[in-house]
């Protein structure tokens, strides 16, 4: 079943952009959910019913195939240390009876900001709890002695990308913008990634063909040098000057002994803190170019997926 694919995550962001993006290209495209019954016909997939957690359940939605594609995340950022390496134990074990690929979208948290551009080859020091488990788990990947392609990406952006920082921190969803936040400290600079733009690059990789052992690439995406770029664009695809307002860290810090979200936003801050910036120049040399969809035109987009242009929701 040479173009057959298992997506652990297809309910979310980057694992549908996968999915939809994998049978599009007639590949046939499996999705594993403790649901399936309920979620049969939608976006075309074969749903199976299980849980990630589950070996069994992955190892059975995983007979026959190609590639198996690991986007599935403890919802929430809850429970990292006791679900992320077990699922990820469960993918390794289908993917070596299958002689499978694994396709892993890879994180920023593996790095802490620093001088330069980020490569491939830059030492990972983590500085979060999340980014040491991040790490474990590609080292994890690399002793499997499996076929692992990690494409790594800045924050998402996009239709259907769920809850990320563009669209639960920069604007508020669902009418017309009022106001615009800024996340980063003044000056900072933060890497964007256009989710269709991540999908296609790694479709792209993944039809170049499996290779041994473990391969990851980082991508350029959209990046805003001093964390007004994003913002800038915002507000040209809403034809007004919105004003601008800082991102209340200060009621984060507060609320962290009383809401296990805010604790885990919090340690997360390091990154609007300091800049880290990826190089683009490996995946270059492999693909050619990398995908990418112009900022005004991807803004554009996103702000009218998700309600946020008033009238010209309708008529653009």
């Amino acid at each position: 079943m040479e173009k057959t694919a298992l997506v652990l995550g297809a309910t979310g962001g980057i694992g549908g952009e996968v999915a939809r993006g994998l049978l599009s290209r007639d590949w046939q495209v499996r999705a594993l959910h403790r649901q399936a019954d309920q979620m049969q016909g939608r976006d075309g997939l074969d749903w199976h019913r299980g849980d990630a957690m589950n070996a069994g359940d992955v190892a059975r939605a995983a007979r026959g195939v190609a590639l198996i594609v690991h986007a599935v995340n403890p919802p929430g950022y809850k429970n990292w240390a006791g679900t992320v390496l077990p699922m990820l134990d469960n993918t390794m074990a289908a993917a070596r009876e299958n002689g499978a690929q694994i396709l892993l979208p890879g994180t920023v948290y593996n790095y802490a900001p620093q001088a330069g551009l980020v490569t491939e080859t830059t030492p990972q020091r983590p500085i979060s709890r999340k980014g040491a488990i991040r790490v474990s788990l590609e080292q994890r990947l690399k002793d499997s002695g499996l076929p692992v392609l990690v494409v790594r990406a800045g924050d998402y952006f996009g239709p259907k990308a769920g809850n990320t920082w563009f669209a639960q921190g920069l604007i508020k969803p669902g009418a017309p913008l009022k106001s615009v936040t800024r996340l980063a400290a003044k000056g900072v600079g933060h890497q964007w990634a256009y989710l269709p733009d991540v999908a296609e690059t790694m479709i792209r990789l993944v039809e170049m063909g499996p290779k041994a052992g473990f391969h990851s690439y980082h991508m350029e995406g959209h990046w805003d040098a001093d964390g007004m770029q994003m913002i800038g664009s915002i507000r040209r695809a809403m034809g007004h000057p919105l004003p601008m307002k800082a991102f209340p860290w200060w009621a984060i810090r507060l609320g962290q002994p009383f809401v296990g979200m805010f604790r885990e936003l919090a340690e997360m801050r390091y990154l609007w803190q300091g800049a880290l910036r990826m190089d683009n120049a490996k995946l270059r040399g492999a693909l050619g170019e990398e995908p990418h969809t112009p900022l005004d035109q991807a803004i554009f987009t996103t702000l009218k997926s998700l309600g946020c242009l008033g009238q010209t929701d309708l008529t653009a």
